[in-house]
């Protein structure tokens, strides 16, 4: 079994649904009292959060790949960066390191296709859904056509990741706003959504919905693990 390297913290709610996805998947795989071998490295949130608002995404971009380097040198196999936005440090950390690391935004593009979509909502941080990192992942190398929320929605989205989601506070009155802007996505055409956050399927499930959801937290950690058991 390779070694995972998780580059965490952003946020811890979503960290701690990676170490579950990740043990959870190589017992399914292996059996016995298998779980799953990898390090982590968990960064303070409110560091990053500022930075992200004041846009200072050199020092992110500095600051991501450090870590990454840092797993690497501790025997990781793969670098999984445990959330979306953060993606935005991709071009920086492969040209410090050796080792592979799973683009989220790849994985849930596959998972896309696989599940027979050709339009699909993204939903996710402000920086996820206005920025084109991820969208031109899906674009280019999956030819899925993106959708966005009207920006009124794209502000409710993305201040209750960081109001609410990535303190763990779970409201139905913010699952329901959720679920009004997956259904005005359905009515042009989106076949799916992306939950392009790693802290939203803590308030969004399939049985929410009647459109195919793709929970990029879950998706990304079991592709790790396909990956350390080949």
């Amino acid at each position: 079994m390779k070694k995972i390297g998780l580059i965490g913290g952003i946020t811890w709610q979503s960290t701690q649904l990676y170490y579950q996805l990740l043990n959870s998947k190589v017992a399914e795989k292996l059996g016995g009292q298998s779980s799953c071998k990898c390090i982590l490295e968990s960064v303070n949130f409110a560091d990053i959060s500022t930075k992200q608002a004041a846009g200072d995404w050199d020092t992110l971009h500095t600051e991501m790949t450090d870590i990454a380097v840092r797993l690497q040198n501790a025997g990781a196999k793969i670098i999984l960066i445990c959330a979306n936005t953060m993606h935005l440090s991709v071009p920086a950390i492969k040209e410090k390191i050796t080792v592979p690391l799973l683009h989220i935004a790849e994985v849930a593009g596959k998972v896309v296709k696989d599940k027979g979509c050709q339009k699909v909502l993204l939903l996710g941080t402000k920086y996820t859904m206005e920025l084109d990192f991820y969208k031109d992942v899906l674009k280019h190398q999956f030819g899925i056509e993106v959708l966005i929320p009207n920006k009124e929605d794209r502000e409710i989205v993305h201040t209750i990741i960081y109001s609410e989601l990535s303190k763990g506070i779970i409201t139905n009155a913010s699952k329901k706003q959720y679920l009004d802007i997956i259904k005005k996505s359905k009515k042009e055409g989106a076949e799916g959504v992306i939950l392009g956050c790693t802290e939203i399927p803590l308030l969004i499930q399939q049985e929410d919905c009647d459109i195919v959801v793709i929970d990029t937290t879950k998706e990304h950690a079991h592709a790790a693990v396909e990956f350390a058991l080949q």
